[in-house]
C-alpha cells in the first residue's frame, strides 16, 4: 500500500426540507468521486455528509404535516440515505444534527468561543428570512409587487425580527483577519469568481453575528445560557467536526489526526457561510482552517435552478431507472464543468451516454472481449516481444499524471477526457490493426496476439481510472478480465503501469456494458 496518510472531506449538510432530486446528488457525486480516487491513490479517506435538521423551517415543515420536528427529521433520513446508497457514495460519516453527539459539539464549541469572549448578549435589529435561514439588513432586501420586502436569494418575504434577545457571535473582529488569510491562501476559496465574491463581501464590513434564536426551541440549547438555541449555521457547520470524533472519547485522537480538511464541496449560494463565518469561528476557537472551500454552481433546467419549490426537481430514482447508475454518474462528472453552472437536459444526457460510453468504452469492452474468445479461446495471449513498443503505452504512461493532476485540481471534465483519449485511441488501434484480417495466416500470429494483448492491457488501465466516476463497471471489466477485486485497489500509479496484465487469464464476454438508448423512447419531464 502507497501510504500517503489521511485525506479528510466534506459535502455540505442536506437540509431537510425535501427528499433529494439530481441538484442535490450533484455535490455528492463528485465528492465521492474524489473520495474513491484518493482511496486508490493511497490516502486514508474519511468522507463526512449528514443531515442539517435544526432551525425555523424545519419546524414549520413538520408542523405543517402534522408532525413533530424529530418525527419529520426522522422520517427524511431513509430518504437521503437510500438515494446515497443507490448512487454508491462511500461515506464514512453521516452526522445528523439531532444526535447527541453533534449537540455536544456544539456546546463545547460554543463554550469555548463564551469563555474567550467572542459572545455577547444583545438585541437585534433587522430582517430574517426563514427559508434562507439567514439574517438581512434592509439595504440587502428587494421588494415584490406588493411593496413587500423580499429576501434577495429566494425572493420570499422576509420576517422583521426587532428586538428580538440573541446571543451574538464577534464577527466584525475577523474582517481584518479574514482578508489577511484569503490572501496568505489563495486557494482557500474556489473557483476565483467565489473568491472574488467573498473578499468583495467581507471588505465592505463585517457585522457581528446572531447565533442564538429565543423564540423557538428546535435547536441545540446553548451551554451558557438554556433560554436560547444556537442559530441553525451556528450548529450545523459545526457538522465538520463532529464527523470525525471531535470531543468524542470512543474515537480518541482521530480528530487530531484529520483536522484540517483537505476539502469542502459546497453550493455557491452557501459560500459565504464557509468562507466567512467558517473560518471567523475557527480562528476565534484557535483552530486550523480547512485548505479549499470550492463553491460550485447550479444545475439549471431550462435555465432555472433546480429546487423543490419550482417542481423542477427531477428524481435521481427516474433517471437511475433509463441510465443505470454508473452513466448518472459518468455524465455530471464528465458533462458539467464543476465551478460553473450547468444546464441539463435528457438530449445531452443521451448524446453523452451513447458517445462515451456505449460507442467508446461498452464498445471496445465487447470487441475486443470477443475477439479474445474467437481467436484465443478466451485467454489472454502472451505478449510477443516487441508489443510493449505500441501508441496505446505511450498514452497510458502518462496517463496517471495527467489524471492526478485533474483530480487534484477537482478538474472532472479534465480527469474524464484523459481516460476517454486512451479508449479512443484503443478503438482506432484496433480498426487500424484489423485482427480479423490477422488472424487469417499464421505469419501474423504474433502480431495478432499483440494487438489483443495491448489492448486488453489498456482496457484493464482506463478500468482502473474510471473505477472513481464509474465503480460497478469498472468492478464488472476487472471481473471479465479474470482479476481481483478493484474497490482494494490502494496504490493506483503502481497498478497501471503497463504489462501486468496475465497471460492465460481467462476473459468472459459477458452481456454489453452500455446498449445505445434512444432518446424518444424516454418518458422523462426533465425538458
Amino acid at each position: 500500500m502507497a501510504n500517503k496518510g489521511k485525506y479528510y472531506m466534506t459535502t455540505a449538510i442536506a437540509y431537510t426540507s425535501g427528499k433529494p432530486h439530481i441538484g442535490n446528488t450533484y455535490e455528492i457525486v463528485l465528492a465521492d468521486a474524489v473520495a474513491r480516487y484518493q482511496r486508490m491513490n493511497g490516502y486514508d479517506v474519511a468522507f463526512v455528509t449528514g443531515m442539517d435538521e435544526h432551525g425555523q423551517k424545519v419546524a414549520d415543515t413538520a408542523a405543517s404535516k402534522g408532525m413533530t420536528p424529530q418525527d419529520w427529521c426522522d422520517s427524511m433520513e431513509p430518504a437521503f440515505r437510500d438515494v446515497w446508497d443507490l448512487l454508491n457514495i462511500t461515506y464514512t460519516d453521516f452526522v445528523r444534527t439531532t444526535e447527541p453527539r453533534h449537540a455536544h459539539t456544539v456546546q463545547d464549541f460554543w463554550q469555548k468561543l463564551y469563555d474567550k469572549g467572542y459572545c455577547y448578549k444583545g438585541s437585534y435589529e433587522g430582517w430574517y428570512c426563514v427559508h434562507e435561514e439567514t439574517y438581512y439588513n434592509e439595504s440587502d432586501l428587494l421588494t415584490n409587487d406588493d411593496g413587500e420586502f423580499v429576501c434577495p436569494d429566494c425572493k420570499r418575504p422576509v420576517q422583521k425580527a426587532s428586538g428580538e434577545e440573541n446571543w451574538f457571535f464577534k464577527l466584525s473582529d475577523f474582517q481584518e483577519p479574514l482578508l489577511k488569510f484569503y490572501e496568505e491562501n489563495p486557494d482557500f476559496i474556489r473557483p476565483e469568481t467565489r473568491r472574488n465574491e467573498v473578499v468583495s463581501f467581507v471588505k465592505s464590513g463585517l457585522k457581528d453575528l446572531s447565533i442564538s434564536r429565543s423564540t423557538f426551541d428546535w435547536g441545540v440549547p446553548l451551554p451558557f445560557d438554556e433560554g436560547h438555541v444556537a442559530y441553525v449555521w451556528a450548529d450545523a457547520l459545526l457538522a465538520y467536526l463532529t464527523g470525525i470524533g471531535y470531543g468524542d472519547d470512543k474515537r480518541e485522537g482521530e480528530f487530531e489526526a484529520r483536522w484540517p480538511m483537505q476539502y469542502h464541496f459546497v453550493g455557491k449560494d452557501i459560500t459565504r457561510f464557509h468562507c466567512v463565518i467558517w473560518p471567523a469561528m475557527l480562528m476565534a476557537a484557535g483552530m486550523p482552517i480547512t485548505h479549499t472551500v470550492f463553491g460550485h454552481g447550479f444545475l439549471l433546467v431550462k435555465g432555472e435552478k433546480m429546487s423543490k419549490s419550482k417542481g423542477n426537481g427531477v428524481k435521481p430514482e427516474d433517471l437511475v431507472k433509463v441510465f443505470g447508475v454508473d452513466a448518472y454518474r459518468y455524465y455530471f462528472l464528465s458533462d458539467v464543468q464543476f465551478g460553473h453552472d450547468g444546464s441539463i437536459s435528457l438530449e445531452r444526457m443521451v448524446q453523452v451516454y451513447n458517445a462515451d460510453l456505449a460507442n467508446t468504452w461498452g464498445n471496445l469492452c465487447s470487441r475486443v472481449f470477443n475477439m479474445t474468445k474467437k481467436y484465443f479461446s478466451g485467454s489472454v495471449p502472451a505478449a510477443p516481444a516487441g508489443a510493449e513498443n505500441n501508441p496505446l503505452r505511450e498514452i497510458a504512461d502518462t496517463l496517471y499524471k495527467e489524471y492526478d493532476a485533474c483530480m487534484t485540481d477537482v478538474d472532472f471534465t479534465g480527469a474524464a477526457a484523459a481516460v476517454q483519449k486512451l479508449a479512443g485511441r484503443v478503438n482506432l488501434y484496433v480498426e487500424d490493426s484489423a485482427p480479423w484480417n490477422l488472424a487469417k495466416s499464421e505469419e501474423t500470429a504474433d502480431e495478432l496476439a499483440a494487438v489483443i494483448y495491448n489492448a486488453l492491457e489498456a482496457i484493464r488501465i482506463i478500468a482502473l481510472y474510471m473505477a472513481p466516476f464509474m465503480p460497478n463497471t469498472s468492478a464488472e471489466v476487472y471481473k471479465r478480465l479474470g482479476l481481483g477485486d478493484i474497490s482494494e485497489m490502494e496504490d493506483i500509479e503502481s497498478a497501471s503501469v503497463w504489462g501486468q496484465l496475465k497471460a492465460g487469464s481467462s476473459v468472459t464476454v459477458g452481456d454489453p456494458l452500455y446498449p445505445r438508448l434512444d432518446v424518444d423512447s424516454i418518458d422523462l419531464s426533465l425538458d
